[in-house]
């Protein structure tokens, strides 16, 4: 291992439409959550369990997803985890964590699920 680094890889559906900001200083900010599902076995028996991420973009690749993405798109996509953290108007502090998404790749276009056609023998 060459070296130690901070990267994400996750196959997932769109939550929600991409959020998309503009602030006075040119920057483009997209906001948006993405669902991943695995399989885990309870009490003997097998059930999906879906995680939601947080998930965010700067720049032209925020300005991409504003053009091609929306809710419920399956796509793949590679960034780095950023912890954050606020105090709240109470004082309180709070925690949390986003992934910054580097690239992403939309897996069905379309937007339908692939049609599986059986293999002859």
């Amino acid at each position: 291992m060459n070296a130690l680094r901070n990267k994400v890889s996750l196959i997932g559906r769109l939550g929600v439409n991409p959020e998309v900001l503009k602030f006075e200083s040119g920057k483009t900010l997209a906001r948006f959550t993405l669902a991943t599902n695995e399989p885990i076995k309870v009490n003997g028996s097998w059930q999906e369990q879906t995680q939601w991420h947080s998930i965010t973009a700067w720049g032209k690749t925020a300005e991409n997803i504003q053009r091609v993405l929306q809710k419920g798109q399956e796509i793949m996509m590679e960034g780095r985890l950023v912890q954050q953290s606020y105090e709240t108007k109470t004082g309180e502090k709070k925690f949390g964590t986003t992934i910054e998404l580097k690239e992403f790749l939309l897996l069905n276009p379309t937007g339908k699920s692939p049609e599986i056609k059986p293999t002859k023998k």
